[in-house]
Order: C-alpha cells, then structure tokens, then sequence
C-alpha cells in the first residue's frame, strides 16, 4: 500500500470495506465526519487501518450468537484506533513514504477554480478571490502548505455559515447526528465525541448552504 498523505479517505474507506467484506458498503455522513475528525486531529493513517482490524478481529472472535448484527459504521472501530493511535505515539513515529500526488497541477487548478465559482454563487465573493491568489504553481511543489491555505479559507467559510444557519437547520442537524451516533457513544471518549459532533455539524450546515469542501482530500473521493 502507498502511504500517500492525500488518499487518507479513500484507503480508509476502502479498508473498511475489505474488513467489512461488503464491498458496496457507502459510509454515512456519520463515517465521513469521523474520518475527518481522524485526519484532522493528525491521527496517523496506519493507526486506523489497525485500529479497523483490530475492531474486526475481536467481533469475529465473538460467539456466533453474539454477531447477529453486522458492523454498520467505522463508528465502531473508534476506541480501536484511539488505542492503536496511542500505541504508534509511545513509539519512534512512523516515516511517512514519499510518492507522488494522486493528482496533476491541472487537477488542482480545477478544482481550486470549481470552489471559486461555487463560492461566488453562495455569496462569498472574498473567499473566492483568496482561492484565486494563491500562487499554485509555487504551492504545488509542497502541497501539505497549500492544504494548510485551503483549510485557513475554509474556516472563515465554516464559521459564515455556522453563523447564518438558521435554528431548524441546527436542530435538524443535531438530531441527525443523535440518530445515527446513539449505537456508538459508550464506545467513545468525551473528546472523541466532541471532535465527531463538530465535525458532523460542520459538514451538515456546508451542505445545507451549498458551500464547497476546499480540502485536497476531497479530490480523491
């Protein structure tokens, strides 16, 4: 496997679904805001993938009886990953390989672009014209620096929309996240609960506002 910083979301999804055996399995917006919530805390990539086989290997040792329900979320593999994230920590940290990017300048332009346009028609003429004076030609030779720059941006967008929300699309959003999170939550931490919650209800109030995801990572989904 290729340790390539960008294909964070996608080797975790596919993994999962290895892991799984179900191939066609789609993540919930639940996974994705838990994925994001990993990669944005610095949670190393190979720190999830054990964590997810480990959580696997201790439901299959499981009694048959015991495994009547399949797992149906990454949800379920969190503690494994904290432990497992905890366990790469008290060791030499791991050296990431060098491997080229999964995508062209081209494909950045175009993307970069793609969000400008998206960002004008939601009415942040400003975050649009900082995407287009980013120097990519010179930020594509260390592309962790423009995702800091892309993520910079996209907090400004984040708390825009945070503050316009109205108070349904809030509720509607949290009891959405309640729904979904009930099975889990004597399965995480307070932390990890906080950093999901938020991560989830920043994702809904982007959506609800038809806001673009600016993230490099989000060209590999």
């Amino acid at each position: 496997m290729t340790d390539n910083y960008f294909n964070y979301f996608t080797e975790i999804e596919e993994h999962f679904q290895r892991a799984r055996g179900t191939g066609l399995f789609l993540l919930s917006p639940l996974d994705w805001a838990l994925i994001e919530g990993w990669k944005n805390s610095g949670v190393p990539l190979e720190a999830v993938l054990r964590g997810i086989d480990a959580a696997f290997e201790k439901w299959r040792a499981r009694p048959a009886r015991a495994r009547f329900q399949m797992v149906n979320s990454v949800a379920y593999c969190a503690q494994a990953v904290a432990e497992e994230a905890q366990s790469l920590a008290a060791g030499a940290p791991a050296k990431r390989k060098e491997s080229p990017p999964p995508f062209s300048i081209e494909d950045v332009r175009a993307h970069m672009q793609r969000n400008a346009d998206a960002l004008r028609v939601a009415g942040h003429g400003d975050l649009a014209e900082s995407l287009e004076r980013l120097n990519l030609e010179e930020l594509y030779c260390d592309l962790e620096q423009l995702e800091q720059r892309l993520t910079a941006i996209e907090e400004k967008m984040i708390a825009r929309a945070r503050s316009t929300a109205s108070e349904e699309a809030l509720f509607e959003a949290r009891r959405s996240l309640d729904q979904e999170l009930k099975p889990y939550r004597g399965k995480m931490s307070a932390d990890q609960l906080a950093t999901l919650e938020r991560q989830f209800l920043d994702r809904k109030v982007m959506e609800s506002a038809g806001l673009p995801r600016l993230s490099l990572f989000y060209m590999t989904i």
